[in-house]
């Protein structure tokens, strides 16, 4: 603590027991009251006959610096000054009960009391007495008892005596839910513009005295956006605490009492509040209310944070949509956060901000966690920080798979590594060539791959995924779309939101669930079925990773929706040649095997999801009889899966087998 904080405590302490002392003499001064608790005509009358009270306060005595703040902030009269003085001597002095109950005005009671007030201070006044006066509305004073209003006991609230005393703390009741912000990030230089904005709107107000509006800031980048909201809270020299708008309460009592608390605390400290309506989005109507409901009722400074712009409310917003940092920006982060060693990593580092679309915040709390910062670490560390935005929403599918895996046609293979080319070389492209500047449209790696079950689609996913160093996330889209008007693009909106920033590879399953044939629009249903398509169809443009979906009737899809995805691989049946090929991959180097026949096996007229269930059970036939895998444990395993398919084994197919 510095010598000026601690000087000026020790002055606030010293002036504060000056002017209780004083007060106290003159309730001591004052003789045994014989006025009536509760008949304030009495009180106001033996308060005007007797200035001997206002004699005393009217000397040369210091006062407390923090007293005087709290009235400066509450706007208290000299009355009411007096009040929260006659108040706080209860709790600061011992001997001060026995006083009160010896005053005028306090029927004997050893506690202030408002008739105890009216009959000692000559410049009372009635109206201090409201709900809406300073005293009571910003609950300096609590009122206790169910007698009149006049003898009931006063107490000084809590969080104000240690405001009085000079210590400053978070009120008790607000400490589980508001957390003070402290981070000093530097702004990047592309929201600099915003800066200056938001600065200007709020003094703007300030110097008018003009009702606040709310800032509303709106976008996915949550970091940046609260970086914007510390570095305006620096700039105006205040505090800024943050709220999760979850730990509302729904209960309007309870919203008003909480927000009642804060608005006081915000006066006390000089502080701005972030509602943080960016997690735990929610349709829940009375959620919803108590949002707008506190923003509304909010005069302080406030500053929501979400990723769409709320409704038009009674109280002004200026909205401000926050993007992420530039590239470049992103570049120079990078390069500051891991040093000199990013200088060897020959252009990787371009191809990790094509990737990770990370906030600066991100890009040091990822480099700061390592200790060795290698491209193979960090890139690591990337994936794992942007992996649990995603995981509530997709199913994340691990994979070592690799080209050898995967038995397909020429043409098919080449297609999937042109896919995974066209990733790697994403940004110089888009970004260094150009093409970005032009359009956005067009740019997303969207694939189908279409085929019927078992013939290798999910597994193609699996090794781009793995090629290309990223996450692999599985949507079923059956249970993406909603009946519900509106659902379908909130959950696709969800989805692509917390993609956006690993860039993983989003395998959608069942894309004919969405995407049949549009029919024509007969009913409100089909115009949204089609804004729907159109919405997917947009975000996949968009996306700056690979987004792949699958369906067994690539027949039922409409051409126009074909048109507008840049790869379409078709997986086809294998042959026998290509069965035979599966069934030499299928079984691991460890695994013991004994005279398989390669020619019979391939001639099962199955999928290579199938081949692989039959040799799975087979190996486990094997294990418990304690044997290698021979042709008669894969026949019973064959059985076993045509019986699942029910389908029948043909003469063709076992001839010679069994």
């Amino acid at each position: 603590m510095s010598a000026n904080v601690e000087n000026w405590a020790e002055q606030n302490q010293q002036a504060l027991m000056a002017e209780l002392s004083a007060l106290s003499k003159c309730l001591s001064s004052r003789g045994t009251s014989r006025a009536t608790p509760g008949v304030t005509r009495e009180i106001l009358r033996s308060a005007q006959n007797d200035n001997s009270v206002g004699e005393t306060f009217s000397e040369e005595l210091p006062r407390s610096p923090a007293l005087d703040a709290l009235c400066a902030r509450f706007g208290l009269s000299e009355f009411e000054r007096r009040v929260v003085l006659l108040c706080a001597g209860v709790e600061l002095d011992g001997e001060f009960a026995s006083r009160c109950a010896a005053a005028p005005g306090s029927g004997g009671n050893p506690w202030p009391s408002f008739g105890l007030a009216l009959a000692a201070f000559p410049d009372a006044h009635w109206d201090a007495l409201g709900n809406n006066a300073p005293l009571r509305r910003w609950r300096l004073v609590e009122v206790n008892g169910n007698g009149p209003l006049v003898s009931n006991r006063l107490q000084i609230d809590e969080r104000i005596l240690f405001f009085l005393t000079g210590i400053e703390q978070l009120d008790e009741r607000l400490v589980n839910l508001f957390q003070p912000v402290t981070e000093t990030n530097e702004v990047a230089a592309s929201q600099t513009e915003n800066l200056e904005r938001l600065a200007t709107a709020w003094k703007s107000a300030f110097a008018a005295k003009t009702p606040l509006p709310a800032l509303q800031l709106c976008g996915a980048d949550t970091g940046a956006k609260r970086t914007l909201a510390t570095a305006l809270a620096a700039r105006l020299t205040i505090n800024l605490f943050r709220l999760p708008a979850a730990l509302l309460p729904i209960n309007l009592a309870e919203l008003e009492t909480l927000h009642r608390l804060w608005e006081r605390e915000a006066i006390l400290q000089n502080a701005a509040l972030v509602l943080d309506c960016d997690r735990g989005e929610t349709a829940e109507a009375q959620r919803e209310a108590a949002i707008d409901r506190w923003i509304e009722m909010t005069t302080t400074p406030l500053i929501v944070t979400t990723r769409e712009p709320r409704r038009d409310l009674e109280r002004p917003l200026l909205t401000i949509e926050i993007r992420k940092p530039t590239s470049t920006e992103q570049r120079a982060a990078w390069q500051e956060a891991i040093g000199e060693s990013a200088h060897g990593w020959n252009g990787q580092l371009d191809r990790l901000v094509s990737q990770f679309d990370f906030s600066t915040h991100a890009i040091r709390a990822t480099a700061s966690s390592l200790g060795e910062k290698s491209e193979s670490n960090i890139w690591e560390a990337c994936r794992l920080r942007a992996r649990p935005r995603l995981q509530d929403l997709a199913q994340h599918i691990s994979s070592s798979a690799t080209w050898a895996d995967i038995v397909l046609p020429a043409a098919q293979l080449h297609a999937l590594q042109t896919i995974a080319l066209q990733v790697r070389h994403r940004a110089t492209v888009c970004d260094d060539w150009g093409f970005a500047e032009k359009s956005e449209r067009g740019l997303g790696l969207s694939a189908l791959f279409a085929g019927p079950s078992g013939t290798g689609k999910t597994l193609a996913a699996e090794i781009l995924a793995n090629e290309l160093r990223l996450d692999l996330f599985r949507i079923d889209l059956s249970a993406v779309v909603s009946k519900y008007i509106g659902e379908t693009e909130k959950n696709l909106r969800r989805v692509f939101d917390a993609a956006e920033e690993g860039g993983a590879v989003l395998l959608f399953d069942e894309a004919d669930a969405l995407f049949g044939k549009r029919s024509e629009v007969k009913d409100s249903h089909d115009r949204y079925a089609n804004v729907e398509i159109s919405y997917l169809l947009q975000r996949m443009e968009a996306y700056r990773g690979l987004a792949i979906l699958t369906t067994n009737m690539k027949e039922a899809l409409d051409p126009a929706f074909l048109r507008r995805l840049r790869f379409v691989v078709q997986f086809p049946f294998p042959d026998q040649a290509q069965r035979a090929e599966i069934w030499r991959k299928i079984f691991p180097a460890k695994t013991p095997t004994n005279a398989l026949d390669l020619g019979k096996l391939a001639r099962l007229s199955i999928s290579g999801g199938n081949i692989r269930s039959i040799a799975l059970n087979a190996a486990f036939a094997a294990a418990d009889a304690n044997a290698p895998i021979q042709m008669s444990h894969l026949l019973g395993a064959t059985r076993l899966e045509y019986e699942k398919l029910e389908k029948p084994l043909t003469e063709t197919e076992l001839g010679g087998w069994r």
